[in-house]
């Protein structure tokens, strides 16, 4: 193998390992000055954060929920975009049933719709049904393409904006539309402080594994 090809590729999957390491192997050790800070470089490796301008649209993921409804009303009375685009949900069995015995139900994309609504935003429009962040990921590139998008903002749940970033590098590449992701402020995953609840530690660990899984397999997405 060409050395050259080595030395460029790329090296966040080492930086991203170091800091996993660093971080699980400082949690026993409570009085090293270098825990906190090892921990929160862990917790922010989950994180991206887009400079946010002016575009077309504002996606939300379903995931999100209600955090997601919060940081895309943020941004509409910011004046980034006063459209919205909500996905929404195929109907669970759960759903079903409501639907069978003659009960009111709200599902997934009603309820954030709903709560947009209470938010002040107006504008909502709804896409495809999807099942899962990577679902709506792959509707993204045609959508765009249908309506001439040039630019939209994708607000996501705040633990997996970094891999939420990657695929959509790749999965919008030759696509006209640039997408930035927005992480929503509210949800119950706190990176300056994840290591202090059993909920903060299982979200690091599943998605820094989600995280490094997707770079063994695109290893070249930036």
């Amino acid at each position: 193998m060409n050395p050259s090809m080595i030395s460029r590729r790329p090296k966040w999957p080492l930086i991203l390992m170091v800091l996993a390491l660093g971080a699980f192997a400082t949690v026993a050790v409570a009085a090293s000055p270098l825990r906190e800070p090892v921990l929160r470089a862990a917790g922010w490796a989950l994180v991206a954060d887009d400079s946010v301008t002016s575009a077309d649209i504002i996606v939300v993921s379903l995931d999100s929920n209600g955090a997601g409804a919060l940081e895309t009303a943020d941004l509409v009375h910011s004046g980034v975009s006063k459209r919205v685009a909500v996905f929404e949900d195929p109907p669970s069995e759960e759903d079903d049933e409501f639907i069978r015995r003659g009960l009111p139900y709200e599902d997934d994309a009603a309820k954030q719709i709903r709560e947009l609504k209470l938010l002040g935003v107006t504008d909502i429009v709804r896409i495809a049904q999807v099942d899962g962040t990577e679902e709506e990921v792959k509707a993204l590139p045609s959508w765009c393409d249908e309506h001439q998008f040039k630019t939209i903002v994708f607000v996501s749940h705040t633990d997996h904006t970094r891999r939420l970033r990657r695929v959509l590098d790749r999965i919008m590449k030759g696509h006209a539309t640039r997408v930035m992701v927005k992480p929503a402020r509210y949800t119950n995953f706190d990176p300056d402080r994840w290591w202090e609840t059993r909920g903060g530690i299982r979200t690091e660990i599943v998605e820094l594994q989600k995280l490094f899984f997707d770079i063994v397999l695109h290893p070249l997405s930036f």
